[in-house]
C-alpha cells in the first residue's frame, strides 16, 4: 500500500536517495494537476506499414521527442492479459525477479483517469526523471481498462510505448499485491553516470 503517494492526475511518486532530496524537490517543483480527468480514445485507423514500422522502432529518452511514441495505432490486450517485455542481453535471473516483485519500488506513476496524450507524456517525464536520479525498478499502475472503450485501451498503449522505448530493459504484469495485470513492474538501465562511477570503481579495486 502506497500512502505516501502524491494525489495528482498523473499522480506519481519518486522515492529518492537521502543524498539526493534536493534534486527530488527540484524536478518536482514544477509539477501540476492536470483538469483532463477522462480516458481519450482515439480514432480507428488503418494499420498502413508505416504505423507498423513506427511501432517496432526505438527512441531513447534523451532524444527528447515523445510525439515518436505513437497515439494512432497500438495491438490491442485484454484487462487480463499479461504484459511481458525483456531486451535481448537481460539475464533470465534479473528478469524472474522483476516479475515476481522482488525488487522494490524505487518510484510510481498512476495514468488514471487521463488521456493518452497526458499519459505519453507523464510516461516520458517520468521515466527521464528516474534515469536522472538513477532509480531504476518503478511501479505504473494503469488499470486494466474493462470498462474503456475499447478495453484495456490504456494499458495497450502503454505496453506498446514500453518497448518503444530503449532505456526500458524489461517489464512485466505485477504481483497481485501490486495491482496485478492492473500495473507493471519497470527495469530501467543505468545512468551514464552510474555507469562511468561503476567504472571507475572496477579500476580502481583492480589497481
Amino acid at each position: 500500500m502506497y500512502t505516501n503517494s502524491i494525489d495528482l492526475r498523473p499522480s506519481y511518486y519518486l522515492m529518492p536517495h537521502d543524498n539526493e532530496s534536493s534534486l527530488f524537490q527540484a524536478l518536482m517543483g514544477d509539477v501540476t494537476p492536470l483538469k483532463q480527468d477522462t480516458v481519450e480514445h482515439p480514432k480507428s485507423h488503418n494499420v498502413t506499414e508505416a504505423h507498423i514500422a513506427r511501432r517496432e522502432a526505438a527512441m531513447w529518452l534523451d532524444e527528447n521527442d515523445p510525439q515518436y511514441l505513437s497515439l494512432e495505432h497500438a495491438p490491442m490486450l485484454k484487462p487480463e492479459d499479461l504484459i511481458e517485455f525483456k531486451r535481448d542481453g537481460v539475464q533470465e535471473g534479473v528478469y524472474r525477479k522483476l516479475r515476481l516483485g522482488k525488487y522494490p519500488i524505487q518510484a510510481r506513476l498512476d495514468l488514471h483517469r487521463i488521456s493518452l496524450k497526458d499519459a505519453r507524456d507523464a510516461l516520458v517525464k517520468f521515466l527521464k526523471q528516474c534515469i536522472e536520479m538513477d532509480i531504476r525498478s518503478v511501479l505504473i499502475v494503469h488499470g486494466r481498462g474493462e470498462k474503456s472503450n475499447p478495453p484495456a485501451l490504456m494499458k495497450s498503449y502503454l505496453a506498446n510505448w514500453l518497448t518503444q522505448i530503449k532505456d526500458v530493459q524489461s517489464a512485466h504484469s505485477a504481483q497481485a499485491f501490486h495491482g496485478g495485470t492492473g500495473a507493471v513492474y519497470v527495469m530501467l538501465r543505468k545512468s551514464s553516470e552510474k555507469k562511468l562511477d561503476n567504472r571507475e570503481r572496477h579500476q580502481k579495486r583492480r589497481s
